[in-house]
């Protein structure tokens, strides 16, 4: 307890707000990262840490079978890794991304790259979402190591990552280069809930094709337009399906667990014309537990079966990312560990929760690593205009990490809750797969 006081008094709110409101006034948008992760690794420099800039082999990447998927155009990928040795023979993992969404259209009341502060509040793109999370986690182990507390705690790498908004390519790239963890946490925006169960997110294509005619003889062509209200109708019904009788009890419990969305739709050519073509575009998501290939599979059949109409089949392309679902037992030390921490931080009770849309989290889940999320509230800000977020919960976000890296490294005090985790035998070694 000793070492978590003195780390948390190392905490230095005047320094985090500095550093976070100058990342956030360099644009960061996906595909093009590298200048604020230069910007990071000078952050980590400056706090004592030791960071590693470093260019991933972004055409192998591409060419590995368990490639995430791109939106995004991008020409090369670039992460950054700031760690803190250890002395316990444990090693951890902090996570967060710094691609960020478009300003957009509509104007912003301080602009999207300001790193403006006005009552409290750190306004810019990747306010919440979640450049200034990477600072708080930069701050937080930075104050761990002030307080002279590392040789008490796990080796810590944060983790700083490209690439998460169209697929999580950067987490991928960095896990194929270490993936050495006994345990991850990311801190993404959950309302400071701990996020044990994250639902799945495929981005699909389709062409619905219709047979053209004059305007005047409608009925001697098929309208693509209307071939496709049935397939719209069908998803519809499927959504409602998908979230009909949700068994993951932290996921049955929000208002829509995993949404299917048409975002965008284009057909037809002329006012004139009986339109021989439409293209939609959408989002479907995937119950945790389920297999991504069986999900695309059944909304595949769901609008093969609305058009069985004697026309032409509809194509379905998958494209972009490709988020699969995941999930960390909420009774595991790991999850028990970090909501003590969190929960200890706020002064109440915080609740473990699931959320409905894709991160990294199951990243680290798949190569069996416990992982967890947990960060500010304002998911209702990420991607909007006005993103903005409270220096107060900053800080709180800075303070929790270092309870729990001061607390991954107790195993009998009598003060803090039995770890009950070790590292497991025959984990992944770390590698390179990088440039440079």
């Amino acid at each position: 307890m000793e070492i978590e006081r003195a780390a948390l008094a190392a905490v230095d709110p005047v320094a985090l707000a500095r550093d976070a409101a100058a990342a956030l006034q360099v644009p960061s948008p996906t595909g093009d990262e590298r200048v604020v992760l230069e910007l990071l690794a000078e952050t980590a420099a400056a706090l004592g840490l030791e960071p590693d800039l470093h260019r991933h082999d972004l055409a192998a990447l591409r060419r590995h079978p368990g490639h995430p998927g791109e939106e995004a155009a991008r020409s090369e990928l670039w992460g950054l890794t700031a760690e803190l040795g250890g002395g316990v023979p444990r090693r951890i993992c902090i996570n967060g991304h710094v691609d960020v969404v478009e300003a957009g259209s509509a104007p912003w009341r301080h602009g999207p790259w300001s790193g403006a502060v006005e009552d409290g509040r750190l306004h810019g793109r990747g306010a919440v979402d979640m450049k200034a999370a990477v600072v708080a986690a930069l701050h937080a182990v930075a104050a761990v190591r002030a307080a002279g507390a590392a040789e008490h705690v796990p080796a810590v790498v944060v983790q700083c990552v490209s690439a998460e908004e169209d697929g999580g390519l950067g987490t991928f790239a960095e896990l194929e280069r270490d993936a050495a963890f006994d345990a991850a946490l990311i801190n993404e925006p959950t309302g400071f809930d701990v996020v044990c169960a994250q639902a799945g997110a495929l981005t699909f294509r389709g062409v619905v094709p219709g047979r053209a005619a004059h305007a005047a003889h409608r009925l001697e062509g098929h309208s693509a337009i209307d071939r496709y209200v049935a397939v719209h109708a069908a998803l519809g019904e499927h959504e409602r399906r998908i979230n009909a009788g949700v068994e993951h009890p932290l996921m049955r419990e929000l208002a829509l667990p995993y949404p299917l969305l048409v975002g965008r739709v284009s057909g037809g050519a002329w006012s004139s014309q009986v339109p021989d073509r439409l293209e939609f575009e959408g989002r479907l998501g995937v119950p945790v537990g389920e297999d991504p290939a069986r999900a695309r599979a059944a909304l595949e059949a769901v609008v093969a079966a609305a058009l069985d109409d004697g026309e032409a089949p509809a194509e379905i392309e998958w494209t972009g990312g490709s988020f699969a679902p995941a999930e960390t037992a909420p009774e595991h030390a790991w999850v028990r560990l970090v909501t003590a921490a969190v929960q200890d931080e706020l002064g109440r009770p915080v609740r473990i929760a699931g959320v409905p849309w894709g991160a990294d989290m199951r990243q680290f889940t798949a190569r069996g690593i416990p992982c967890t999320m947990a960060g500010t509230r304002g998911i209702e800000l990420a991607h909007a205009v006005d993103e903005r977020v409270e220096l107060s919960e900053l800080v709180s976000l800075a303070r929790a990490i270092v309870r729990v890296v001061a607390r991954a490294g107790a195993s009998s005090d009598t003060h803090t809750p039995n770890v009950g985790w070790e590292a497991p035998h025959g984990r992944p070694a770390r590698h390179s797969s990088s440039e440079g």
